[in-house]
């Protein structure tokens, strides 16, 4: 979707969220986490606390960052990843 006066990025388009079984998709970003090289992975405490930061934000929507795009299990698990706008 475009702006009139700047790019918006959207959310990823491989599929629509209504089309992925739930527990299948749960299953896919565990893989994704489990398969980052060990020193690339943030503590269990960090991933928790970005986690709980990112649930009570406004811009999260069916798991996914509404202004950036990321999944956000995924942003979050990445231990020199950030928040796009400082959150954590």
């Amino acid at each position: 979707m475009y702006d009139t006066e700047k790019q918006v990025r959207k959310p990823c388009r491989l599929c629509l969220l209504r089309d992925i079984d739930p527990a299948q998709y749960e299953a896919k970003v565990k893989r994704l986490i489990d398969l980052l090289p060990a020193g690339e992975k943030a503590t269990a405490e960090v991933y928790e606390s970005r986690l709980a930061t990112c649930t009570e934000c406004s811009y999260l929507k069916d798991a996914f960052c509404g202004a950036c795009g990321c999944m956000v299990e995924l942003r979050a698990a990445k231990k020199a990843d950030k928040c796009p706008y400082g959150k954590w």
